[in-house]
């Protein structure tokens, strides 16, 4: 353990200040940590060996990719050493330009992922896509209840909202690409579904009053988010009191291949790490479980959470 005199010691620099500061609501590679802070890749890794040994870091590796985070657990005096040297930055002058530069990384994020979808737009209810199969749209079914307010978050064109809308009072569908919201309301429309309702919105700031939904879906989207766990901070907000959320995704896999075959941004998710998430972002009476497994490589497994608020 880091005693608070080492602690100190290491916040003392102002490249690990900042560091710290971009990293404290982000989830970053070093490459892009490179962009955000216009710094050579061995200083930042150096930095970045430190904290991590300090117990300061987490990193995990996806692929090619090293991807660094806040730990988890923090010792309370540690955890407060950190709040205050967070603030710290902002008052550095280089505070601004690495606010503006790490923008401009997620955008980056944002517009590969768009890319994608605008593309598969009008074909992605033809299109193999990873986890989403009859037998694991089926669990989440089972989960519904009737007459309800639902969000579907990340919906695509919308097929599963579709399905949920001959049943539900009323559904949102939520995409972030303006092709896809453009077919899929063009679906309702022909499919006279007058409860289904498309919207243009961001998973992790979906256009939705807080405490306005009964139920929140994301079916094989959270792994297209930049930042999964303000998407879940998100959903949690909009959400009723007592409201649900049913979460498909794909179980943790190292098919890197993924990134550029799918736009993901992650290579699915532990049921360990979907349910610390959770946990964090407010949610009780969190659930998982592996629900569907394909037979042909790369051996996707599907990953079913419920949570309630």
């Amino acid at each position: 353990m880091t005693s608070s005199l080492q602690l100190l010691a290491l916040l003392s620099d102002p490249t690990r200040l900042r560091l710290l500061r971009i990293l404290s609501e982000n989830e970053l590679s070093v490459a892009e940590l490179q962009d955000a802070l216009r710094l050579g890749q061995s200083r930042i890794s150096t930095h970045l060996s430190q904290l991590r040994k300090a117990g300061v870091l987490e990193d995990r590796r996806e692929g090619q990719r090293t991807y660094y985070r806040f730990a988890v657990q923090q010792e309370p005096e540690q955890a407060q050493l950190l709040e205050i040297a967070i603030k710290a930055a902002a008052e550095l002058s280089e505070s601004s330009a690495d606010g503006e530069a790490l923008e401009l990384v997620l955008e980056k994020r944002r517009e590969q992922t768009q890319h994608y979808f605008n593309t598969l737009a009008g074909r992605l209810g033809r299109n193999y896509c990873p986890g989403r199969s009859w037998q694991a749209v089926g669990h989440l079914l089972l989960q519904l209840i009737p007459q309800i307010t639902i969000a579907d978050l990340g919906a695509g064109e919308g097929l599963l909202s579709q399905l949920l809308a001959s049943r539900a009072k009323k559904v949102i569908a939520v995409d972030n690409s303006p092709k896809m919201v453009e077919v899929g309301a063009q679906l309702a429309r022909e499919n006279q579904l007058h409860n289904l309702e498309y919207r243009l919105g961001d998973l992790e700031d979906p256009p939705l009053p807080p405490k306005s939904v009964d139920l929140v879906i994301l079916s094989q989207a959270l792994h297209h988010a930049s930042q999964p766990q303000r998407a879940l901070t998100a959903s949690h907000k909009i959400l009723k009191k007592g409201g649900q959320l049913i979460i498909l995704d794909l179980n943790e896999h190292s098919f890197e291949k993924a990134r550029e075959l799918y736009a993901d941004v992650w290579l699915g998710f532990s049921e360990t790490h979907l349910r610390r998430m959770l946990q964090q972002a407010g949610f009780q009476n969190v659930c998982t479980s592996i629900v569907a497994k394909e037979t042909a490589a790369p051996y996707f497994q599907t990953l079913l959470a419920t949570a309630q608020k």
